[in-house]
């Protein structure tokens, strides 16, 4: 099942996608009673999807991210596999939706894209024995932990590297029904491939993932946790468009503007 959260008309909702269901054979969205991280009701007041705003699938009250934890992305930037899974945070304000912009920060001169399996937590939870690390997932969706590398080589603390607004592209919805073990994940700028790996090249799993979280912080429902990227990083300047493709997911499409 796919969920997305969209706009129409000035209102928010959260509604299933529905394959080849409108007229013209484009999807629709079944607008869904209350939301996805509890027991829904599709209420049959269906739209077209082309006919709505997507907005990031989630409003997270944080994003957990994981850095290197693909060994060749850590060599190419000239590191080792780390002996744990470093841990790094995205503020909310970082999040952005599918075509939304990504404004260049100013103090940075060279930007990144990194494209990533994002895993979207669907209720609270702490301390999740590594046998019950599925149970706690909603679904999965593509990410784009947008970098400014030049800052996050001289500061010690990526926060502001990893952090400013308009970072954290998510979207374009959240898939359910989706195996995260090995799936094929690319990003394109203005059509070029740069990034191409799989979901199986991560030195720890989704499962991995969530019990070292977990060990120290609650997870609450929309959650997102990033878990690495691919080889293959590279820049991005004002004016590119850069999609991340993740297998069995979906397609996440942001322009990169000059901050205003």
């Amino acid at each position: 099942m796919r969920i997305a959260r969209f706009s129409i008309d000035g209102n928010v909702a959260f509604g299933v996608v529905e394959e080849a269901a409108a007229p013209d054979g484009g999807p629709v969205l079944d607008i869904i009673k209350g939301h996805p991280f509890a027991e829904f009701e599709r209420s049959g007041q269906k739209v077209p999807l082309d006919k709505v705003r997507l907005l990031p699938p989630v409003l997270p009250n944080k994003v957990v991210a994981i850095g290197r934890n693909y060994a060749e992305h850590a060599r190419e930037l000239g590191h080792e596999v780390p002996d744990v899974p470093v841990a790094f945070f995205k503020p909310s304000t970082s999040v952005v939706g599918p075509g939304d912009a990504i404004a260049y920060p100013s103090f940075s001169q060279e930007v990144h894209h990194e494209a990533e399996l994002a895993v979207v937590i669907g209720r609270m939870c702490r301390e999740v024995p590594r046998e019950r690390a599925r149970d706690v997932i909603l679904g999965y969706t593509c990410a784009n932990d947008v970098t400014a590398r030049d800052v996050q080589r001289r500061e010690q603390q990526w926060a502001r590297a990893k952090g400013f607004d308009t970072s954290c592209p998510l979207g374009p919805w959240v898939e359910t029904d989706v195996e995260p073990s090995d799936l094929a994940i690319m990003c394109t700028v203005n059509g070029e491939q740069r990034q191409l790996g799989r979901t199986s090249e991560m030195v720890r799993s989704v499962e991995d993932l969530i019990v070292h979280i977990t060990e120290a912080m609650t997870l609450l429902p929309g959650d997102v946790i990033l878990t690495g990227t691919p080889a293959g990083v590279g820049p991005l300047n004002v004016g590119d468009e850069v999609a991340v493709t993740i297998e069995g997911i979906g397609t996440l499409t942001n322009k990169v503007i000059k901050r205003g």
